[in-house]
C-alpha cells in the first residue's frame, strides 16, 4: 500500500523551481513499482509469515537510510519532535502489515479500493486533531467517499473476505501517518521523516522476527523477497524526488493509477478482476478522492 501525503503544511526551506511533468513521471513510476510490491507481499503470503513479508519490505528502505547517515551524518536524525516520528514509524508498521495480511485474503484491485479511504479519513482527523477548517463540499465527498467504500466491500453479503475491515485499519493508520506528516513537515526536513520512519518501522519488525521467521521454501520465495526490498526502496525514493520536483497537490492524483496496476497484475498473476460493483465503487472512491484534493489545492492557493 502506496497513499502519497495529500497536502502538507508549507515547510520552511530555500525557494525552488519546480517541474510538473516530472514531478508526476517519477510519482507514476513509484506508483508502478509500488504496486509490483503489493502483489510480490500477496503471492508469498502463501509460503512465508506476513511479518517477514513486511520486514523484508522495509529492509531495502532501511539499508538506504544506513547508506544516508553515513554519507550525511547523524544529523539527519536531528528532528525536533522525536517523539511524534518514532510514533509515525509506528503506525508504518502496523500499516504495513495489515495491509499485507489483509491482502493475503482480498483481490488485490480490491484491497487497493479499499484502502483509498485513507485520504478522506485524514480530512476527518485534519479537522477533528489539527483544527483545519472543511467546508461542506468536503465533507459531501467525505460521505460519499465512504459510500463508494461501502460499495466495494458490500458489509454482510459475504461477497469480500472478512479481512477487509483490516485494510480499512490499515488505511486509518496511514492516515494518521499522514497526520503526523502534516504536523512535522514544518520542522523536520522530508529526509529526516522518511529516516526515522524506515528505522522505528523496521526495527519494531525485528522484534517478532525470530518467533515466526520461516526459512525461503524456494528460490523463488528467497528472489521475490529480495525483490521487494529493493523495489520498495526505489519507489520510496520516487515519490520522495516526485514531491521535491513538483507540488503534493500536483503529483497526489497519480497515486490513484495503483487502481488501474492492482488490476493488471491481479489479472496476469493470480487471474482475478474486480466485478461491475467493485468497479462502480472504486469510481465514486476516485471521483471523491480528486475533488477532494482540488479543494485542498484551492484552499492551499487562497492560504498563500
Amino acid at each position: 500500500m502506496a497513499i502519497t501525503p495529500i497536502i502538507q503544511k508549507k515547510e520552511v526551506l530555500p525557494e525552488r523551481q519546480t517541474d510538473s511533468m516530472r514531478g508526476i513521471a517519477l510519482m507514476a513510476f513509484g506508483m508502478f513499482l509500488f504496486s509490483a510490491v503489493d502483489t510480490m507481499g500477496k503471492f508469498l503470503t502463501e509460503t512465508v509469515h506476513p511479518i517477514q513479508i513486511v520486514w523484508f519490505r522495509q529492509l531495502g528502505l532501511f539499508l538506504g537510510v544506513v547508506v544516508l547517515i553515513s554519507i550525511q551524518g547523524t544529523g539527519v536524525l536531528s528532528s525536533k519532535n522525536p517523539k511524534l516520528q518514532i510514533g509515525r514509524g509506528a503506525l508504518a508498521a502496523c500499516s504495513a502489515t495489515l495491509f499485507i495480511v489483509g491482502v493475503s485474503y482480498v483481490p488485490l484491485a480490491d484491497a487497493v479500493a479499499i484502502t483509498f479511504v485513507a485520504p478522506f479519513i485524514v480530512t476527518v482527523m485534519g479537522a477533528l486533531i489539527l483544527r483545519e477548517q472543511v467546508g461542506i463540499r468536503r465533507w459531501s465527498a467525505v460521505v460519499i467517499g465512504f459510500l463508494g467504500t461501502l460499495i466495494v466491500i458490500r458489509p454482510g453479503m459475504g461477497v469480500i473476505h472478512p479481512a477487509s475491515i483490516l485494510l480499512i485499519v490499515a488505511a486509518s493508520a496511514f492516515a494518521m501517518r499522514q497526520v503526523l506528516s502534516r504536523i512535522l513537515a514544518g520542522e523536520d526536513r522530508t529526509r529526516t521523516t522518511v529516516a526515522y520512519t524506515a528505522i522505528v518501522s523496521w526495527g519494531l519488525l525485528t522484534l517478532p522476527l525470530p518467533f515466526v521467521w520461516q526459512t525461503p521454501s524456494s528460490g523463488l520465495d528467497l528472489v521475490l523477497l529480495l525483490g521487494m526490498a529493493v523495489l520498495a526502496a526505489a519507489a520510496e525514493v520516487l515519490v520522495i524526488m516526485a514531491l521535491d520536483a513538483a507540488q503534493a497537490v500536483v503529483v497526489a492524483p497519480v497515486q490513484y493509477s495503483l487502481l488501474i496496476w492492482g488490476t493488471i497484475y491481479g489479472f496476469f498473476v493470480f487471474g482475478q478482476l474486480p466485478d461491475s460493483w467493485t468497479w462502480l465503487g472504486a469510481a465514486i472512491i476516485v471521483a471523491t478522492g480528486l475533488y477532494t484534493l482540488n479543494r485542498e489545492r484551492l484552499a492551499l492557493r487562497t492560504r498563500k
